[in-house]
């Protein structure tokens, strides 16, 4: 095998100066010499002229030195890349403040006040947010909790814990007593067991809502929630008239040892009387829209007769379209799009629904005689999937009352993702073409129409709470202004964006954080603010970092990790909550909680 600097040098016979090309006379003087001409002389050693390989190997000596070539590339693009990396400016690493480590390994967690409440096998936990104390248990399962939820209803806590079959309970936490008020699906036939799949509780828990899932089909159970009559039962058991009858109260098992002295300090965690809270009042039953079909109406009369109380306009159910013209329709369809619909199609999954309990407004109609307190939800708005109608139904009814929605707000697109802020005031619609709508509710009017930059959809929306930057500092207001809204949407390519809208201006959009090309460890999986920070918001990301952003300006103003020892369970989906009151946060790693602040 030659080098590759003989294979690039074409076989020469003529000692010391060669010419290349055809030989000529050379003029009488070589200050007549072209100086082009030079570059054709070259200087070489007849001793170090090698011939021209054979085949093969002069084949292979080709494919050895683009091999090396290749190799070359390879190592100066990632010295490049690590020069890069030195150059880069990193945030700071925070290590976790608290370390709590558990006997088992936790499903889920939830956070309300200053309690963390841990899904385990048989049961859940209740944990000191500041201590990472074990407070109590409750393990009367045979099954591990899957999900867990708990709201702040001022001095209490209604926790709803989900277990494996999808039977949700309803606990009421009041002074580190605990309280089974019912398991809201649970039957005795396990063959028509109904799972749990989400559940929402209205701002002040006076109602919730239960999606649950049978084995062919998916409806909403809505509840009215008696908290003013818990309170009572619990602070007086013995004026209740539930008190002479046999009931149960759950007492958390505590971990320290109970003796006559702390018994003394503090006799209402250790009562031992039995108290039955009052039931959860079922006043509705909503299930998905039907799909549409041919009318059943005579004459067009009957149709406006249905919608004389404007109950359902706009959801396409009340047309004079008849099943003629529909299989009319279809039939020009298939044979428009045979060859796409040609082959086996996969059975379509059960629809699922997204719903909020809003605030009264004047955006809503309401009959008269159901308007309530002004801080009580008084409407249930739910989409479900597929479908381009937001539905609002009254909370202000009985089971005997039609379940038709008392209005509905058609979208040109299948409505995909919606959120409503934490005060109620606000709302986000976005549709699967990229289209977000957002509603000021409490005013009564949109506060425009934005769509997000092309190639790009919600994945979801998460509120920020409305702040100010004075002298380079995110502030929050000292009085709460109206009709001014901040929201982060992620998309599903990964990238974030900040939408802004003011009154009447018309929203803005502006990108956070791209979708990284050259570093695709730092995909966001997950995306949560930081209440008690100011335009703070965490980014969770595919290699399992956890950093801080400033969306204001926007930069990453720290980061957190755990123990080198530790890593993230499922770095794509974290398990984490975010109090609202404290800035902290807690984050699961593997058989490991660590509380940042």
């Amino acid at each position: 095998m030659s080098s590759p600097k003989g294979s690039q040098i074409q076989k020469m016979r003529l000692p010391v100066y060669t010419r290349k090309g055809p030989l000529e006379v050379p003029s009488p003087s070589e200050k007549d010499w072209s100086k082009d001409d030079e570059e054709d002389y070259v200087l070489k050693d007849p001793d170090q002229e090698l011939d021209s390989l054979p085949q093969p190997y002069r084949m292979i000596n080709k494919l050895v030195n683009l091999l090396f070539n290749r190799s070359w590339e390879v190592i100066e693009e990632k010295e490049a890349a690590r020069e890069a990396e030195r150059s880069r400016i990193q945030p700071i690493v925070y290590p976790p403040l608290v370390e709590s480590k558990l006997n088992s390994m936790p499903k889920c967690m939830a956070i309300s006040q200053d309690y963390v409440f841990i899904g385990e096998a048989n049961g859940f936990s209740i944990y000191n947010l500041y201590n990472a104390k074990r407070i109590g248990a409750w393990e009367k399962l045979k099954v591990d909790v899957a999900s867990i939820w708990a709201t702040d209803l001022g001095s209490e806590v209604l926790i709803a814990p989900v277990d494996e079959m999808g039977v949700i309970r309803l606990f009421y936490y009041y002074k580190e007593s605990l309280f089974l008020i019912k398991a809201i699906n649970e039957v005795d036939d396990a063959s028509k067991q109904t799972t749990c799949v989400k559940m929402e509780v209205s701002l002040g828990g006076d109602f919730a809502a239960f999606l649950l899932q049978g084995s062919r089909d998916v409806w909403l159970d809505v509840y009215k929630l008696p908290k003013e009559s818990w309170l009572k039962e619990v602070e007086y058991p013995q004026l209740t008239a539930n008190a002479k009858k046999k009931v149960r109260q759950l007492q958390l098992n505590t971990i320290d040892s109970v003796t006559p002295d702390n018994l003394a300090m503090d006799a209402y965690t250790c009562f031992k009387g039995d108290i039955k809270l009052s039931l959860p009042v079922y006043i509705m039953k909503i299930k998905p829209p039907k799909p549409v079909s041919g009318t059943t109406f005579k004459s067009p009369l009957e149709v406006f007769a249905k919608i004389e109380d404007s109950y359902g306009l706009g959801s396409g159910q009340n047309h004079f379209i008849k099943e003629s013209q529909w299989e009319h329709q279809e039939a020009i369809f298939n044979a428009s799009y045979k060859k796409y619909l040609d082959g086996e199609w996969e059975e379509e999954p059960l629809s699922t629904a997204t719903f909020h309990f809003l605030l009264p407004s004047c955006i809503i109609s309401m009959p008269t005689e159901a308007k309530g307190p002004s801080g009580v939800a008084c409407v249930l708005g739910i989409h479900w999937t597929g479908s381009h109608n937001f539905f609002l139904y009254s909370l202000h009814r009985t089971l005997k009352d039609k379940g038709d929605p008392e209005g509905v707000w058609p979208c040109a697109a299948p409505i995909a993702v919606s959120n409503r802020s934490s005060c109620g005031s606000y709302l986000v619609l976005a549709c699967e073409d990229g289209v977000l709508t957002l509603w000021d509710l409490s005013k009564g009017f949109p506060l425009g129409v934005i769509a997000l930059p092309e190639g790009c959809f919600c994945q979801s929306i998460h509120f920020l709470k409305y702040f100010l930057v004075h002298k380079g500092q995110n502030v929050y207001p000292e009085l709460p202004l109206k009709s001014k809204m901040k929201c982060l949407v992620l998309c599903t390519d990964t990238s974030l964006h900040l939408v802004e809208a003011e009154g009447t201006r018309g929203p803005t959009i502006r990108v956070l954080a791209e979708r990284p090309v050259k570093y695709l460890n730092e995909i966001i999986r997950a995306v949560a603010p930081v209440p008690a920070l100011p335009g703070m918001v965490l980014l969770f990301s595919q290699d399992g970092s956890v950093r801080l952003m400033d969306v204001a300006k926007p930069q990453i103003v720290c980061a957190f990790a755990p123990p080198r020892s530790y890593h993230l369970v499922v770095p794509w989906n974290p398990v984490f909550v975010v109090s609202s009151h404290r800035p902290c946060f807690l984050l699961q790693g593997f058989r490991t909680w660590g509380r940042t602040r």
